[in-house]
């Protein structure tokens, strides 16, 4: 049985990264399951980006999004493999992200008003891949 005592904040952080990525998978079963009456009810600008969108582009956005959820749970439960769920989590992000902005015309849509959601996206990806480095680190994942 292990008996290293990790602090309250690491148990704060893997429940709001659970919570976190829990919203970002209901995020993507609306925005997969989206019908045309759905899509005709957005800003034309937004009907614009679906209009366009690779069908591929929801690889990588489940990737991350399930990726973030196996991270989070690992974490919960203290496992090592949790550097690796939240690391592939952030690699599909960022190819998710990239692939919006390249191949859609959301930056022609939103400009710059819409990068502050995408940045804050990846940096929290970023922040669970260090910080799950961090807890294996310290000896607080097995």
């Amino acid at each position: 049985m292990d008996t290293t005592k990790v602090p309250t904040t690491f148990w704060v952080v893997a429940a709001l990264a659970l919570v976190w990525n829990l919203i970002g998978v209901a995020m993507f079963f609306l925005q997969t399951n989206m019908g045309p009456e759905q899509i005709a009810a957005l800003p034309p600008e937004q009907q614009q980006i679906y209009a366009v969108m690779p069908a591929w582009l929801d690889i990588p956005y489940g990737v991350a999004v399930f990726g973030g959820v196996l991270g989070s749970l690992a974490l919960l439960l203290r496992r090592r493999w949790a550097v690796a769920a939240f690391a592939v989590s952030l690699l599909a992000v960022v190819v998710q992200m990239a692939g919006v902005y390249a191949l859609t015309p959301a930056w022609a849509v939103s400009g710059a008003s819409g990068l502050p959601m995408t940045l804050l996206i990846v940096a929290i990806a970023g922040f669970l891949v260090w910080y799950a480095n961090r807890a294996a680190a310290r000896g607080w994942l097995r």
